[in-house]
């Protein structure tokens, strides 16, 4: 499958089967977001693999798991984000987000089903997990095999923006 049609694929899951992610998907998705670019090469990620039901229970009190069998917490290490001098911006949320990406769409290339997920309680997170607090949390990531119709492809001709309401060359 090209890239574009890989990209085109994954959609928005908000129901699961019970059906496990196998150890072999799972080390897929997480070497994917390993190789992920990062700013200088700081690597600042650091992933929390929930997958046992006393796991998804505490996530649970955190966020809706939508029946998800597994759920990566991405944090930033903020003692190691790189910073941008010029502004003092701490990079890690740019950084955690490009692993996410590359975890989701390698999940996609694997034929399972994701869910990105911000809307959670951070301090919840924090406690249920026992992250120290250099660690933020960024978002959560949930994996699954999907239960029902998936999304079609062809959604993004009429639910996206065509280019030219997003993209400018060289001047707004």
């Amino acid at each position: 499958m090209d890239f574009l049609s890989l990209v085109k694929k994954r959609y928005a899951c908000r129901s699961y089967t019970a059906e496990k992610v196998t150890r072999e998907e799972l080390e897929q998705i997480l070497e994917a977001g390993r190789v992920a670019p990062t700013g200088c090469n700081f690597q600042p990620q650091r992933l929390l693999v929930v997958e046992s039901e006393e796991g998804m229970a505490r996530l649970a009190r955190c966020t809706r798991d939508f029946g998800a069998p597994l759920a990566i917490i991405v944090c930033a290490d903020t003692n190691t984000a790189w910073t941008r001098k010029y502004d003092g911006k701490q990079i890690g949320d740019i950084d955690t987000s490009i692993v996410t990406d590359h975890m989701m769409l390698a999940a996609t290339a694997l034929g399972l089903d994701t869910l990105w997920i911000c809307m959670f309680k951070p301090e919840v997170v924090r406690s249920e997990f026992g992250l120290p607090d250099h660690l933020e949390p960024v978002n959560i990531l949930l994996v699954g095999h999907g239960a029902g119709e998936p999304a079609s492809p062809e959604r993004h001709d009429t639910m996206r923006k065509p280019l030219g309401e997003t993209v400018f060359v060289e001047h707004f």
